[in-house]
């Protein structure tokens, strides 16, 4: 049933992803109703299918997004950080979107996680970055989430994670944040960890990775979650795809689990 959600509307589309099950909580509800795909999709934005946006990338479709997006609920949500045992904890979300195409879901994450949280958008080449932004400013809400610097989009190695800093405070509106850079002077993300100035609640990752990175792992804070598509390594070649949900503890145990096959594109660095 999972594309069979097309809708005329924005409206209609999330109706017909609650009936089908693929949105199940008020949150998300909430939250695509909020978010108009017809600023992200190029076209049909109402159809329940990925589409390409230029530059080998798509936007996935509505089903995926509403499932990675049920998926990350307990780590966005703001009322009930995972580490506080359902209080607050003084603490905003940390979340990390890499291969944000179009923005679409990197929005969603936005209007789920509250005014206090910080959502970061990393993408492999600048135009990507560009679009993202682009699209993002189609909405009143879209440009104050920009403008507050509530939602950053970078550009960098997403596989290496993502150094951003904790509060809004320390990097007020969007590019002032020192950019890092390897060898050959491209953006990456440095080096991170799972400490609350530098991890992150919810990782999600829009495109397919040829291994679940261990970088990722380790900026997952304690605890943390993390949604991957991820080759199959063990599929003689086929090109199997799977989704994982990666889960850390507050003790700092990790649990890897493989749910479902799919298709996305490769996770990948800047062409050169």
């Amino acid at each position: 049933m999972a594309w069979r959600s097309s809708g005329s509307s924005n409206k209609a589309l999330v109706e017909n992803l609650v009936r089908n099950r693929m949105i199940t909580s008020d949150a998300v509800k909430s939250a695509f109703l909020a978010v108009d795909r017809a600023h992200y999709a190029p076209r049909s934005p109402y159809e329940d299918s990925p589409q390409g946006i230029g530059h080998r990338a798509t936007i996935s479709a509505p089903h995926m997004h509403a499932n990675a997006a049920e998926s990350l609920l307990p780590y966005l949500l703001p009322s009930t950080h995972a580490s506080s045992g359902g209080k607050s904890s003084g603490s905003g979300r940390r979340v990390l979107d890499i291969g944000s195409g179009s923005g679409y879901l990197t929005h969603i994450f936005a209007a789920l996680a509250g005014e206090d949280a910080v959502v970061v958008g990393v993408e492999h080449i600048d135009a990507l970055r560009a679009l993202g932004e682009e699209n993002m400013s189609k909405s009143s809400e879209g440009r104050a989430l920009l403008a507050s610097g509530r939602v950053r989009f970078r550009v960098g190695d997403g596989r290496k994670g993502w150094v951003e800093p904790e509060t809004l405070a320390e990097a007020s509106g969007r590019g002032n944040v020192p950019d890092l850079k390897d060898a050959e002077g491209r953006n990456v993300g440095g080096k991170a960890d799972e400490s609350e100035a530098q991890g992150w609640d919810a990782i999600h990752v829009g495109a397919a990775a040829v291994t679940l990175h261990e970088e990722l792992v380790k900026q997952l804070r304690r605890p943390g979650r993390m949604f991957i598509p991820v080759e199959d390594e063990e599929g003689g070649g086929g090109g199997n795809q799977y989704i994982w949900v990666v889960d850390k503890d507050k003790e700092g145990e990790v649990r890897k689990e493989r749910l479902y096959g799919v298709r996305y594109v490769p996770l990948t660095d800047a062409p050169r």
